[in-house]
């Protein structure tokens, strides 16, 4: 059996008996709402992170619009076996409440509580980034505090731990162009480091990179292109991110919009983007495809194709190696899906063509 079709038999198991509903031949195990109703108009940039008694957190920002001045950070849980979502609280404000809030960045590190990051500022340019903690799986939250000058934390996706036990935040800056950078947060301590931008305006426009982690120890991190009539932009990294490569395109589209990816328990990679451009729909489709190199992409599932905004998409593995991905449902509401990766193939995507094919089925409303 080829290796990247393989999974621990454990993990295997538990699908099967979790989902033992689906259907054998969908990798789609599941479709939801986080929640139906809700205090508030419109909601964006959801977050996702499992805790290590099994409990699944959730975050997004909400209120009146994105940029208003009651915009804050809401959470919900789902407890291991649990059936139903908690219903949406409110966790996090910026120190002045009439200042809105913005994408809010779950992690749960391996060692540790849990970590919730997001960012407050009247604009964009003047974010300041807020760090919060959970010792009890997203039940309680404490120890607010703002993040050094200069840091702002992961901008939209989750960092990632490195070999040496560091974490590595991706990150980026919109007040000088649109820039990526990388922030190095040893331990969760005080001390704080981080690279310089790793392009310049004049080259290209990039934000929000999310970070691939290959066998080999390479970091690739792929980024929003802020050229929506382009593609989803890469670099690479042979040195635990401290230098990166200069961005380059990847063959995939971007409707300037945010994209994740995650590294499987099997070694390959999962990335959840809008496979359009500004000229063929912008937001209106959502996709899954995967790789075995970080290079060659192999289209999985249209998880949305209508009318409406699909966006904003956060993946993680859990420990049983089901996948779970949330994202933005017409901004005003977080949809869940759930795949199992022993089910995932993909077809080849030739000349950025998303192929046709009976398995790419759409999630159910």
């Amino acid at each position: 059996m080829p290796r990247y079709l393989v999974l621990p038999i454990l993990a295997s198991l538990l699908l099967a008996a979790s989902y033992a509903h689906a259907d054998d031949s969908n990798p789609i195990l599941r479709s939801e709402f986080v929640f139906t109703d809700a205090p508030f108009a419109s909601c964006h940039a959801a977050t996702i992170a499992e805790t290590p008694d099994g409990t699944l957190v959730a975050a997004w920002f909400a209120g009146t619009k994105e940029g208003a001045n009651d915009v804050a950070i809401w959470s919900a849980r789902l407890e291991k076996n649990a059936e139903r979502w908690s219903a949406p609280e409110l966790v996090g404000n910026a120190d002045d409440e009439t200042v809105p809030c913005w994408n809010p960045v779950l992690f749960q590190p391996k060692d540790g509580p849990l970590y919730l990051f997001y960012k407050q500022g009247r604009k964009i340019a003047e974010w300041q980034g807020v760090l919060l903690t959970s010792y009890d799986s997203g039940r309680t939250w404490r120890d607010r505090r703002v993040l050094p000058e200069f840091f702002i934390g992961p901008v939209k996706n989750k960092p990632v731990e490195l070999a040496d036990g560091s974490c590595l935040a991706p990150s980026s800056t919109e007040h000088d162009g649109w820039r990526v950078h990388f922030e190095f947060i040893p331990a969760f301590d005080k001390t704080w480091s981080r690279t310089e931008a790793i392009n310049n305006k004049k080259e290209c426009g990039a934000i929000q990179p999310t970070i691939l982690i290959h066998n080999d120890g390479r970091l690739q991190a792929l980024c929003r292109n802020r050229n929506g009539a382009a593609s989803i932009l890469q670099t690479w990294s042979e040195d635990s991110g401290r230098t990166w490569s200069k961005l380059e395109p990847t063959a995939l589209p971007n409707p300037n919009s945010g994209i994740d990816a995650v590294t499987l328990q099997d070694g390959r990679f999962l990335l959840v983007y809008n496979h359009t451009n500004v000229a063929t729909g912008g937001r209106n489709m959502l996709n899954v495809a995967v790789s075995d190199d970080g290079l060659n992409w192999r289209a999985v599932a249209i998880l949305e194709n209508s009318s409406g905004e699909y966006s904003y998409p956060a993946v993680i593995q859990a420990r049983d190696g089901a996948v779970h991905i949330l994202y933005t449902w017409r901004r005003t509401r977080v949809r869940r899906v759930v795949l199992d990766p022993t089910k995932i193939v993909g077809a080849p995507i030739v000349d950025g063509v998303w192929p046709e094919a009976s398995a790419l089925l759409p999630a159910q409303e």
